[in-house]
């Protein structure tokens, strides 16, 4: 007789978004931000999710002192006063997702293959509610089941413990992971031994991190809120506040009214910075509301540097630097003013796509204010040139001497409500020398040196190593990451993906041999740990560490907190590599004994557990705001000369850029509406110029193909609408997830490494 052995192949789940078979509705889209729609469409969601009672509730807490802080944007509350409704639209719906009734119980998880699964769309996952107890997709199977979570540990220390060596293990973090939580996660990944903690911030915000480390010593902004309503001028330049900061709007508007002048730089004219109707303000809400921006530049992709360029030339020549302030604070000018002087007016006009005369306009706006706040987000921060982009900037600011005054500074606006204090408390693939000595010395233990790997080097290394770990802590890593297809092959490479979830998404579907999904708590609920309730902090985008508490009912039973998650990892693991001395279980059991651990190992969280408890928590510190110091190697900020460059399609190419829908947080999509920009019932649509399309013989919601180019690689990606829209001539938008499939690996920005999100050339097909 012969024998056989039967082996289980899985399936496994489609990577990409569905194709759409209709195309979306062009609807009248609204000429201001907020109002009433925003009013309506935050009731819809809440109580569809919530009910009334619920809805009341969360709303009533969410931003308090006495509250939960949103998971949505990190955009800053107010020091003092609140108002009534401290939250916006984009973060009611984040709360009312947070607390759905709905339930993926176990018998969701029965019904559907993952197969079928990837069939659906990201809004469906999404709406599917709330993961109620871990599960475990087996090696062949096609379904998840559930699982006990000691299981759940054991099999994850099994796997870690039996890789050849550590830095085959990725630790990968969300933006809304707490400080204790994200403190804990990089302690047990340095204590296995790797320092692979790639985060959303190598998506982000890394180029602003690098940018302004080199150039005023500290990787964040140098802004407090106050200082809105102290600027003479704002410019808010690749951003778009009304859908991605909505709280933003508030700040602006409040600037306007005590005299500030406002300058939005963006390819797309969006409608936040048009006009925004406040929500609790009667008058606005029924009246004009109010104007934001006094100028809007339609830079082209890309063109930015250029621009900041041609405004310092402008102010050099109008002699409007502040040489006080250049000759006490800075080094570097001489090169600086040498290499704008040296390029050309009409290379800065033809790269950032406006007239001369625009361009000196504006500098001398910019150089005779006495006090100018730049923001930027991820308009900035994904291109090939972003960290150069940004020294730009701090280089204009340098120049004019808006550092470390009232109502001046350099405001990078971060996204996920704690990506900033993740990265303060450690999450971090290159560690300081500092940081470690200070971590081995608290808890006795030897550290490795070597720098660990970043979001786009974990792809790279999962699928050239095979057999890998994957752990993620929190996020949507496939959705978030560039190259679909090359990161979902990365992680069907490893031998187990573990993702610690609160609802569906697609990294759930695209998962390692073995899969296990880990259910934790939300923002919003009861932390029970240990003996007692436990409130986390955070750090908001301008460097304030605070209190969250939850006060809802937990979802399930049968869900954990992140701190009580990566303990059970941990203690799991040791049972079977050695005791590191560690009291994980000591430590999740009270946050205060995490954040004692914090406060021993990083500077600027003395008295940690009790300033926390202040109403709207304490300031880290910020040296250049605080006192103009800078942690450089000259002790002064620098100026940083860079050669101009800039992303150019040619022979009928297009630079493409992505972006969210107003339905959208990140890779959340609440639904198919973005009625600031006329569209409903779709997401895959090009947004393109009138010209561009007369120009091509192509028609309003003509289905087109996309291919990338990089290099000698192409990428394509069917079943595109064309949708018409003023974008500047030679540039198109579209919206993430969906797009990310036609962004290279390989293509990322220099010294940040970030993919290039913003700077796509493609060509379109019929």
């Amino acid at each position: 007789m012969v024998g056989y052995c039967l082996t289980i192949v899985r399936v496994g789940g489609k990577a990409s978004t569905p194709l759409e078979q209709t195309p979306p509705k062009r609807k009248k889209a609204g000429n201001s931000a907020a109002g009433i729609p925003a009013i309506i469409s935050t009731a819809k969601h809440g109580i569809s999710k919530m009910g009334i009672l619920h809805s009341i509730t969360s709303f009533s807490r969410v931003n308090k002192f006495d509250g939960f802080d949103c998971p949505g944007c990190a955009w800053p509350d107010p020091d003092d006063n609140r108002t009534i409704a401290e939250f916006c639209e984009n973060g009611a719906k984040a709360i009312a997702d947070e607390g759905t009734k709905k339930k993926a119980d176990p018998n969701f998880w029965s019904k559907w293959t993952i197969s079928e699964l990837s069939e659906k769309s990201d809004q469906w996952l999404n709406s599917q509610g709330r993961i109620t107890d871990p599960m475990i997709l087996r090696e062949g199977s096609e379904k998840y089941e559930r699982i006990l979570w000691p299981d759940a540990f054991s099999i994850i220390a099994g796997e870690l413990s039996q890789l050849e060596n550590s830095d085959k293990a990725i630790f990968y973090t969300s933006g809304r992971t707490s400080n204790e939580a994200a403190f804990l996660w990089q302690l047990l990944a340095r204590s296995y031994g790797t320092n692979n903690l790639p985060d959303c911030s190598n998506m982000c915000h890394e180029s602003s991190g690098v940018a302004l480390s080199e150039t005023i010593g500290i990787g964040k902004g140098t802004v407090k809120l106050e200082d809105f309503e102290k600027a003479d001028l704002i410019i808010v330049v690749g951003q778009n506040p009304g859908t991605n900061h909505p709280r933003m709007l508030t700040a602006l508007r409040d600037a306007k009214k005590s005299g500030a002048s406002i300058i939005s730089i963006n390819p797309l004219k969006e409608k936040g910075m048009i006009r925004f109707k406040h929500p609790q303000n009667p008058l606005e809400l029924f009246g004009y509301g109010t104007a934001i921006a006094d100028d809007h530049v339609r830079v082209r992709i890309n063109g930015d540097m250029a621009l900041f360029r041609g405004f310092a030339k402008e102010i050099f020549s109008s002699k409007c630097e502040d040489s006080n302030f250049i000759h006490r604070y800075t080094t570097g000018y001489d090169d600086y003013r040498k290499i704008v002087e040296n390029t050309g007016w009409e290379e800065i006009s033809e790269i950032s796509g406006i007239e001369i005369s625009e361009i000196r306009r504006i500098g001398r706006i910019i150089g005779s204010a006495e006090s100018v706040i730049t923001c930027w987000a991820m308009g900035l921060t994904q291109h090939q040139n972003s960290v150069a982009t940004i020294q730009e900037i701090s280089n204009l600011h340098l120049l004019c001497g808006h550092i470390g005054n009232p109502g001046s500074g350099l405001c990078p606006v971060r996204g996920h409500s704690n990506v900033q204090g993740d990265r303060t408390v450690g999450i971090n693939h290159k560690p300081s020398e500092e940081f470690l000595k200070s971590l081995e010395t608290k808890f006795q233990i030897s550290l490795n040196r070597s720098g660990g790997y970043d979001a786009v080097e974990s792809v790279r290394m999962m699928s050239e190593a095979k057999n890998c770990v994957f752990l993620s802590m929190g996020g949507n890593f496939l959705s978030a990451m560039s190259d679909t297809k090359a990161t979902a092959d990365s992680l069907n490479s490893c031998s187990l993906t573990v993702q610690i979830s609160t609802k569906p998404n697609r990294s759930h579907l695209i998962t390692g041999k073995t899969a296990l999904i880990l259910p934790c708590l939300g923002r919003s609920e009861i932390d029970r740990s240990g003996t007692k309730n436990q409130f986390v902090t955070v750090e908001n985008s301008m460097g304030v560490v605070h209190m969250s508490k939850g006060r809802a009912r937990p979802a399930s039973n049968n869900i954990l907190s992140e701190p009580s998650i990566v303990s059970g990892i941990a203690e799991s693991l040791e049972e079977i590599i050695g005791d590191s001395g560690i009291r994980w279980k000591w430590l999740s059991e009270d946050y205060n004994r995490i954040r004692d651990c914090i406060e021993e190992t990083i500077p600027g969280f003395e008295d940690y557990n009790s300033r926390c408890l202040q109403d709207g928590g304490f300031y880290l510190p910020n040296p250049p705001r605080d006192s103009l110091e800078f942690n450089t190697e000259s002790g002064k900020a620098k100026f940083v000369p860079n050669n101009l460059s800039s992303t150019i399609a040619r022979d009928g190419l297009f630079i493409m850029m992505t972006i969210r829908s107003h339905d959208q947080y990140n890779t959340t999509i609440y639904g198919t509406e973005d009625r600031y920009r006329g569209i409903s019932g779709g997401r895959r649509v090009v947004f393109m110029s009138k010209s561009d399309m007369d120009a091509n013989g192509w028609k309003d919601l003509q289905v087109v193909n996309l291919t990338s180019h990089f290099k000698d690689k192409t990428i394509f990606s069917e079943g595109w609408y064309i949708f018409e829209y003023d974008i500047p001539p030679g540039n198109i938008a579209t919206y993430f997830p969906e797009s990310n499939i036609l962004i290279p690996l390989e293509s990322v920005a220099e010294y940040s490494n970030t993919p290039t999100s913003k700077s796509v050339v493609v060509s379109i097909s019929t």
